[in-house]
Order: structure tokens, then sequence, then C-alpha cells
């Protein structure tokens, strides 16, 4: 074959592999470094948002993706000032991601859709009014390639029903035979805490001999859970209702509410059962001592899946094939399982983590499997003992 043909012949297989998004596959080439900024609507500090951020930048190291991280303290004023001025940059970053949390990053998408800056949502998307005037991703926000979030209310459930069991078990009724349980919300506003809450309402209503006496809110927060868990604990006692378990909306308030338990005489595992999320180290160190339930969780780990996503559709191979909507399902940690993912969540070494192994194939752009089951496969099988 001469020069000139077998150039032509390049071209058109290099053509061809990049349209059937051959390139963009596990353990294809990747096209080109990637540079990604993250608008952090936590706190500094903040267990869950450090987590996500932590495992965005190792899947970035290994997928050849630079992460910058902007922490906006859990102001959703400095969030947005946080976003306008990546979008107002003159070397603009490839990809932005970013949490609609109180309904803050509609205005930065906006912006980012004016400066053509690409946008990913992650964990919070649009709601109400905001979802019924810009539409699906890609609609009216065409760079607003998608989102990924978890299904939360199915966590929401799966952790009301874990205590209904459990009361049922012990026969933990009060005097008029129905399980007390409490419920403790991070807010009433943001569209994950919205998705836990509905899964608490939508077991308890599957259950008539349970009644939730009590859904506060706590700001997520370990403290104003201890008060408010306090407070209702008081309470009961007052009305001589005997409490089977405490619902919390993560780890945080579901440990503000054990040390009110405590504090009230309450033996949590023993007379009165606890649930939180978030799969956090201290979380799990209460469940192997036995005061704690379950945590579910998993989903810090979006933020890994999101940079896999993004290199992705970088190289060829567009999310959007199956859905622009990506949702992931969390998993409950409980003792039967603790082993199996303690010690990569205790030492945050989520480089441990091959990122490559969870992109999508040739041939089925779109499609993943970001479960349990595949990331405790994925890990070393030494990794799989716990302390």
């Amino acid at each position: 074959m001469g020069a000139a043909k077998l150039t032509r012949f390049l071209r058109i297989l290099l053509a061809a592999g990049m349209a059937c998004g051959v390139f963009g596959s596990v353990g294809g080439s990747i096209a080109k470094p990637l540079n990604i900024v993250f608008v952090n609507p936590g706190k500094s500090g903040e267990v869950y948002w450090d987590m996500v951020a932590q495992t965005m930048q190792a899947a970035g190291r290994k997928l050849d993706a630079h992460v910058e991280v902007l922490t906006s303290e859990r102001n959703h004023r400095t969030m947005q000032e946080l976003g306008f001025g990546v979008v107002a940059r003159p070397d603009k970053p490839d990809f932005l991601i970013l949490s609609n949390e109180e309904s803050a990053a509609v205005p930065i998408l906006e912006a980012a859709e004016a400066a053509g800056v690409k946008t990913l949502l992650l964990s919070n998307t649009l709601i109400g009014e905001d979802a019924v005037r810009l539409g699906p991703p890609r609609q009216k926000l065409k760079t607003w390639l998608g989102d990924i979030t978890t299904d939360l209310q199915t966590a929401g459930a799966r952790m009301a029903n874990a205590l209904i069991t459990a009361a049922r078990a012990e026969k933990w009724q009060s005097a008029d035979g129905k399980i007390h349980i409490l419920g403790i919300g991070g807010d009433e506003t943001t569209p994950a805490s919205i998705a836990r809450n509905a899964g608490l309402t939508l077991a308890v209503d599957a259950a008539s001999d349970v009644v939730v006496d009590r859904m506060l809110f706590a700001n997520w927060t370990k403290s104003e859970a201890e008060r408010v868990t306090a407070n209702y604990l008081s309470w009961a006692a007052r009305k001589q209702i005997r409490p089977a378990g405490i619902w919390a909306g993560n780890d945080p308030m579901a440990l503000g509410a054990l040390r009110a338990t405590i504090a009230a005489g309450l033996v949590p595992g023993e007379n009165i059962q606890v649930v939180g999320l978030n799969w956090s180290e201290d979380a799990l160190r209460e469940i192997k001592a036995g005061r704690m339930l379950l945590t579910d969780g998993g989903h810090f780990l979006l933020g890994g899946w999101s940079v896999v996503l993004l290199r992705d559709y970088a190289d060829g191979c567009d999310f959007a094939a199956v859905s622009p909507r990506v949702e992931v399902k969390t998993s409950a940690i409980t003792r039967d399982n603790l082993a199996s993912v303690a010690d990569l969540i205790k030492t945050r070494a989520f480089d441990r983590i091959d990122f490559a192994r969870f992109r999508a194939k040739a041939g089925r752009c779109g499609q993943y499997d970001f479960s349990l089951d595949a990331l405790i496969s994925s890990l070393p099988v030494a990794e799989g003992v716990a302390d």
C-alpha cells in the first residue's frame, strides 16, 4: 500500500473509531487532558462534601483530568459568586460541576450557557418552577449536559424499613400498640433532602402499625439533631410513649441523635435503633459497636462517577446515549457487610479505586455499573479486611 493510500486508510479508521466511541471505552486512548472545576456547596471539613471532592480528584488522577475544587462554605451567595467567576474566566475549564443546593445553581447554569461552558449537576438537580422553565438537560440550556444523582427516596425507605423490622422483631411497640419513630431531616427545600424524607413517608404509609411522632429538621448538623432529639425524648416521656427508632437523613444527625438517646438513659442498639446516611467513618464505628443499625449511602462516590461520565463524553462516548440523567443506587452498610468497605472509607484512599474500570464499554455508551458490588470487586482483596 502506498503512503497516500495508507494515510487515507488511517484517517478513515480513526474517524470510524471516534464515531463508535471506541476511543472513549475502557482501555481505549484518552483524547486530551481535561480541566474540571467543582464548586463545592459544603463547608471545609464537612465529611460528605469533602469525600465527594476527594473521589472526584482521585478519579481525575486516573483519567487525566485536573479537578479544581472551590468551596462555598454552605453559603449560596458565595457559591454563585464562585460559579460566576469560573464562567467569566478568559481561560475557561472544559467542564463545570455544580450542585443545585437551595436552587442556587440555576443562575450559574444560565451564565455558563451564555459563556459556552459545559456543566454537569451533581447530587441535586432542578426542581419546581426552575425545572418547568428550563426543561431537561440540553434543551433550553444546551451546555447543561445532564445530572448525576442518587435514588435517595429508595434509600430513605430502606432506612425506615430497617427500623420497622428491628422494632417488630424486638416488640418495641408503645402502649397504643404502635411503633413510634422520630424523623430528623436535613432541610425542607433541597432535592436530596426531599427525596430522603419522601422515602420515610413511603415506608411508614405502608405500615399501619408505625407512626412518625415528629418530623424535625436539624440543618444536617450533629448539634441541632442532638437538641431536637432531646426535646422529642422529653416529650415522649411526658406522653408515656415508647420511642422505637430514630431516622436521620445523614450520619452527623444520626450521631447527634445517639448522644441525646444516651443522655436520656436509653441504650442504642438494645432498646432503640438509629439509622443514618453517608457511609461516614464515625457511623461505621457506631455500627461496629452495635449502637447504630445502618448507614445508607455511597453517594459521595458521585464525585468520582461524574469524572467518569465527563471523561467518556470528552472522548466521544456520550452518556446521554442512554439518558442525560444518570441515577445511581445507594446501598446500606450494616454489621454484615461492614468489612468490605470499612478500610476504604476509614483511610479515604480513593486512589485505590480503578476508576477506569467503570468507564462505558465500546458500543455501550451511557451504560454504567456504579453499584456497591462493582466497587467492592474493583478493590484489591486485602482492602476488604476491617480492623
